[in-house]
């Protein structure tokens, strides 16, 4: 099928969306839709992430778990929220965070694109939710494709900077060849677990200095 995706994805990823669990993520939502169901974030948004971030261009990768379920909220990168929308807790403890690290102003804006668009891939594990209603496509079919797609960048690249904040998004580091690549691990921003290892782990300022010593730009953070 022609899944709208940027090329360099498209190439990397193509047979995933001939395999059977990704057509049966396809039935589900056209299905949903059918229902009445509102699903975020809207179709033009669920490949943001790949579509903002070519494959060419990753250089760091944040994993997050599944979209925002609020109204207005999800875009398709992960913790990010489009320009008016308020940070919810996890993005503002980021931002903390970020203060903390590298002494930057809390940002006026949640929306990560400025990040995307330097080679931050924001990848959820999950890339739709109904409304409302949290991981309620956790077990569709969506970890196939993003394991599918850490595994591409594990296999094809190297010197990626993964950041792993919390436990789910350190189940993943199995699909991530530590031999060929960098992987900072810390708690998750969520108010629930920060202050257990998330602040303080100063991983902005790290990341930068990773990519520098390989001779790579580092990320300007400010938004």
């Amino acid at each position: 099928m022609d899944v709208k995706i940027e090329n360099s994805w498209k190439e990397q990823l193509q047979k995933e969306f001939t395999k059977p669990y990704f057509l049966q993520i396809v039935a589900h939502l056209k299905t949903e839709k059918a229902t009445g169901a509102t699903i975020y974030p809207p179709g033009s948004l669920i490949f943001n992430a790949f579509n903002t971030t070519p494959f060419q261009e990753v250089k760091v990768v944040i994993i997050g778990q599944d979209p925002y379920h609020g109204p207005q909220q999800a875009m398709g990168l992960s913790f990010s929220v489009p320009n008016g929308i308020t940070p919810p807790p996890s993005l503002q403890n980021i931002f903390k965070e970020l203060q903390n690290d590298l002494g930057m102003p809390i940002p006026l804006t949640g929306n990560l694109t400025p990040w995307a668009k330097q080679g931050v891939l924001l990848l959820n594990a999950v890339l739709t939710v109904r409304a409302n209603e949290a991981a309620s496509h956790a077990k569709i079919g969506w970890m196939n494709f993003t394991d599918a797609a850490i595994k591409k960048i594990s296999e094809q690249k190297k010197g990626i900077v993964f950041l792993l904040w919390g436990k789910f998004a350190q189940e993943k580091q199995q699909y991530i060849d530590a031999n060929k690549h960098f992987i900072l691990k810390a708690a998750h921003p969520s108010p629930l677990s920060a202050h257990n290892g998330f602040f303080g782990c100063r991983h902005f300022s790290k990341t930068n200095e990773i990519l520098m010593k390989q001779g790579k730009t580092p990320i300007d953070w400010k938004l």
